[in-house]
Formats: C-alpha cells, structure tokens, sequence
C-alpha cells in the first residue's frame, strides 16, 4: 500500500496524518515534501506526525523520518509522533531515534511535549 500524506494546521502546530506503508518505494518521498510544504507556507511551531494509519515501516522510512528530523531541525521545528504503533515504536528505539524524535500516545500529548 502507498503512503497518503494529509496535513493541517491546529494551534500552530503543523499536523501530518500518514496512512498505508512507510516503506521502501515510489511514494515515501510524499512525507518529505509534505514537511517541505508545511515548513515554507504555515512555519509551524512544530510538528507532529500522526501515525496510527501507518501499517508498515521500514528502514527505508525511518530513514526518511530522519530526514523529517533535519529538515525541521534547520528551521528551529521540532518533531513528534503520535499513535505509532509498538513496531515503529520500537524500530526508533532500538536505532535511538526515539531520542530525536518522541513519541505520543495522541495528537493533543504531542503537541504538549512540542509546547515544552
């Protein structure tokens, strides 16, 4: 399955819901120039990524959620998940992105560990 990307904006955070897989494949790139989007037109505060639609992750996309990471870090954005499942939880863990990039059980704790 493909990943689908939909964003908006809520109290000045920058909310991207991701569905399907975070995997290896022709449209992981959609995440990046989703952040890329949401970072030029809304500047958010920060920026939560709204995983519990996610089915699949792999290397290939916790990759790509370091480049997530870099690109929000260099505009002073800071980063968090929110409904990750426990093997994307522990994927970031075991790689030590969990130290990059926290997590959340929902949106709403997200933004608060954002908002600290």
């Amino acid at each position: 399955m493909s990943l689908i990307v939909n964003s908006r904006v809520e109290n000045e955070f920058g909310i991207l819901e991701l569905e399907g897989s975070l995997t290896l494949g022709p449209t992981l790139s959609r995440l990046r120039e989703a952040v890329r989007q949401a970072l030029a037109e809304t500047r958010p505060r920060g920026i939560v990524l709204e995983a519990s639609r996610l089915i699949t992750a792999d290397s290939a996309g916790l990759g790509e959620l370091t480049v997530v990471y870099t690109l929000a870090s260099r505009q002073g954005c800071r980063v968090a998940l929110s409904g990750a499942g426990q093997n994307l939880l522990t994927m970031l863990e075991v790689t030590h992105l969990d130290e990059l990039l926290p997590a959340a059980g929902d949106v709403g704790s997200a933004i608060a560990l954002l908002g600290k």
